[in-house]
């Protein structure tokens, strides 16, 4: 049997209907921005795989900073003890990150570093013995799939099966410029319900298909939330680390987040770490002699000493001359491209920041999140050899930064096909 045959057999995959998906691809080898399956066809992963790639599959860097880390600790329980790689990892974390961090939590995803932020906020007004129980978060908002996570996210059918259970979030709507109707929101839901925290995608909303805001917009809503001691969280689980042309989405801003949340690009695609950090104001929330007032939220593999060696070595890479120049030419490149497209009467609002790139096709098919169109496309892509997964009629590219002109010529020419053969 093939590894499409033996995954049938006892696999359950994420967001998939087993029913009526097509079999999953075997794939088998990866490097730089490509992979390859069991039958020897070559794909462009242009997603990054999930957005945590941006350094290239089997990146010998990093390869080498797991196999050094290993042979040297592994693993060790971080409640009592600490070491040499998540120290230094916090100090690297705190030296780039917005000057107002000051504290480090880790655990192992993006939900899970979110879901820790919500509870920061939380439990920081609960230490003090103020009753705030409500979270602002935007529509059409992603933040992951654990409960606190999902309660603030807006794409209903995520959560549908467990409206019941979430924690109280009310939804404003995403900025749009020129409009004040985000700001009159916020200012309502503050005034009626007193709430802990303000959640966001810092500029840019990934699961509802890379919808991107202004940065100055964000920044009246934070000047709004902290005006009346509302925690505000920034989720740069897809952000974080370059994403946006700046190391964090929130490097745009002048206000800046109490909370951050970081995944996915962190350890380069290699293994699962995630980190929550805080202001100073936030942990001392928490700071007492009371026991109570601990944040009791913990991981077996919490701050995981491979995992921090990576993560330190992929920083590196990040802060690159290289890497930094390969940042500035993908962004020119997209750029490119979408004036290349804009003669189209079936793209609207074509968009991109930094390595991101989106634009919505216009079609008379139904356009649902995991519909018929988006399947089509979905194969349509796979056919051509590159790794794509459109939202609904969305169809978005967030590439590895190694990806080479050659490679985004060939993303960009089967793109440009789709809309003239999907229109």
């Amino acid at each position: 049997m093939n590894l499409q045959e033996r995954d049938e057999q006892h696999l359950w995959h994420p967001y998939t209907q087993h029913q009526t998906a097509a079999k999953p691809i075997g794939i088998v080898k990866g490097k730089g921005a490509l992979l390859w399956d069991e039958e020897g066809n070559e794909y462009i992963d242009a997603i990054a795989s999930w957005w945590v790639n941006p350094y290239g599959h089997s990146n010998e860097r990093l390869a080498q900073a797991a196999y050094k880390q290993l042979t040297q600790l592994e693993h060790v329980l971080f409640g009592g003890f600490t070491h040499k790689p998540a120290v230094e990892l916090g100090e690297k974390l705190i030296s780039i990150l917005p000057k107002n961090q000051q504290k480090v939590f880790f655990s192992d995803n993006g939900s899970t570093a979110v879901e820790i932020g919500i509870k920061m906020a939380l439990q920081y007004f609960y230490n003090k013995g103020e009753k705030r129980f409500t979270v602002i978060a935007f529509e059409g908002a992603f933040h992951g799939d654990t409960f606190g996570a999902m309660a603030a996210s807006g794409i209903s059918f995520f959560t549908e099966a467990f409206k019941e259970h979430l924690l109280k979030v009310v939804r404003i709507p995403l900025p749009k410029k020129g409009s004040k109707a985000a700001a009159e929101a916020m200012k309502a839901v503050i005034a009626e319900h007193q709430p802990a925290a303000f959640i966001f995608e810092a500029l840019v909303q990934g699961a509802s298909g890379m919808q991107i805001y202004e940065p100055e917009a964000l920044d009246e809503l934070i000047d709004i939330a902290k005006s009346h001691n509302v925690i505000t969280i920034a989720d740069e689980v897809m952000t974080g680390f370059g994403r946006t042309g700046r190391t964090f989405a929130s490097d745009y801003l002048k206000h800046k987040p109490d909370i951050m949340c970081l995944s996915k690009a962190l350890t380069g695609g290699t293994i699962p770490l995630a980190i929550t950090t805080a202001t100073q104001e936030i942990f001392d929330g928490f700071y007492s002699k009371d026991v109570n007032k601990a944040l009791f939220h913990g991981h077996t593999f919490t701050a995981n000493p491979t995992g921090c060696a990576i993560a330190l070595e992929a920083i590196s890479i990040l802060e690159s001359d290289e890497m930094q120049a390969n940042l500035k030419r993908i962004a020119q490149r997209h750029q490119q491209f979408l004036e290349r497209i804009a003669k189209y009467p079936e793209v609207e609002n074509p968009r991109t920041l930094g390595v991101i790139l989106a634009f919505d096709l216009k079609t008379n098919q139904n356009t649902d999140y995991y519909g018929a169109f988006r399947d089509k496309l979905y194969n349509f892509f796979i056919s051509k050899g590159v790794i794509l997964r459109p939202v609904g009629n969305i169809i978005y590219i967030l590439p590895p930064y190694i990806i080479t002109d050659e490679q985004l010529n060939k993303v960009y020419d089967v793109l440009e096909e789709a809309i003239l053969l999907f229109k």
